[in-house]
């Protein structure tokens, strides 16, 4: 029952300096009251009423001080429920939207965090143009888009900086573009003259398009990351990796790495310390054009042994260990076209 009473200032004042019991110990007052029931269906005056609250009240320069709560004057009994109130809030203000890309990944991300798909529409005109639009808001929330620029390349990279460019519209307070293959990675410096650094120019679509920090996944080199004018967080599939040979059971004496180049022996090499420090093999190889490799020297002993090749992508599978007994070929990003 809630009750409701109505006391004149003068009496009050006398109340308050004689009585020796808080107001949230059993107390009578002797003015008129007003109660009403559940159902709020009757309404029934009466001189005198008790109550029995659980917190007594502090008193500070004769008058009554309720605890305050975060800066809100709030009882105690109310605490777990605004708590909830604003935990249920704080998750309402996090939103996660897949583009076309990979939407089965994106579904797995959603239900691994315990939240659902954001709402948006995507679509392509007659001519290819891409029409994006939220069909939820996203006002003050922290927006990730999982769109990696897997085939068709070009495709998921115009429909990704098109969705930044919504929620940025829309008024989201951060957007952080989830990146699984970042496909332009490999053109991060110049081999030849008269070459485009292509990653640099993505990093500069991507930003100024509106994104506030990248996600990606074992990117072809660090260096990329130097590329972006925002925050770019890296994170590498090895512990996957490591899981999976571990539960091979391969023998560490029959085990080496294998580097399918110059390039990834820093790569390699780490991997190999992961798998009680390994031996550690290298291919070299000579490039004739983009997508062909010969493969000319080996640098180590694989013989009789498990090979186990790192890299971060395979794209036409050109380079496999010979001679090897076993050979597990481990990459991050599949795009194998043979």
């Amino acid at each position: 029952m809630a009750v409701l009473t109505i006391t004149s200032p003068s009496k009050s004042a006398s109340f308050w300096s004689s009585s020796s019991s808080s107001l949230f110990a059993r107390c009578s007052l002797t003015q008129k009251s007003i109660g009403f029931n559940q159902s709020r269906s009757r309404i029934s005056a009466s001189n005198t009423f008790k109550c029995d609250l659980p917190q007594p009240v502090n008193y500070g320069n004769g008058k009554p001080m309720i605890p305050i709560l975060n800066e809100k004057t709030l009882p105690r009994f109310l605490e777990s429920a605004r708590m909830e109130t604003t935990v249920n809030r704080s998750v309402a203000k996090l939103k996660v939207f897949s583009g076309t890309a990979n939407p089965a990944l994106s579904q797995e991300i959603a239900w691994y965090m315990g939240l659902e798909l954001g709402k948006i529409n995507i679509k392509r005109f007659a001519d290819g143009e891409i029409y994006v639009q939220l069909q939820e808001s996203v006002r003050g929330c922290d927006v990730y888009l999982v769109q990696p620029t897997c085939p068709p390349a070009n495709e998921n990279l115009m429909e990704l900086l098109i969705m930044v460019d919504a929620c940025r519209r829309a008024s989201a307070k951060n957007i952080t573009a989830v990146i699984p293959y970042f496909g332009y990675a490999r053109a991060d410096r110049k081999t030849q003259g008269r070459e485009s650094i292509a990653a640099k120019l993505v990093a500069n679509l991507i930003t100024e398009a509106g994104a506030n920090r990248v996600l990606a996944c074992d990117l072809h080199s660090g260096q990329s990351m130097g590329y972006f004018d925002i925050p770019v967080d890296h994170v590498y599939c090895q512990p996957v990796i490591l899981d999976y040979l571990a539960s091979k059971r391969i023998c560490s004496d029959d085990l080496v790495v294998v580097s399918p180049d110059v390039g990834g022996v820093a790569r390699a090499r780490a991997f190999a310390k992961k798998l009680s420090d390994a031996p550690l093999a290298i291919v070299d190889k000579r490039r004739h054009g983009h997508n062909v490799a010969e493969v000319m020297n080996l640098i180590g002993d694989i013989k009789g042994k498990v090979a186990v090749m790192v890299d971060d992508m395979i794209d036409t599978a050109g380079t496999i260990a010979k001679g090897a007994r076993e050979v597990y070929a481990c990459c991050t990003h599949a795009v194998v076209r043979f």
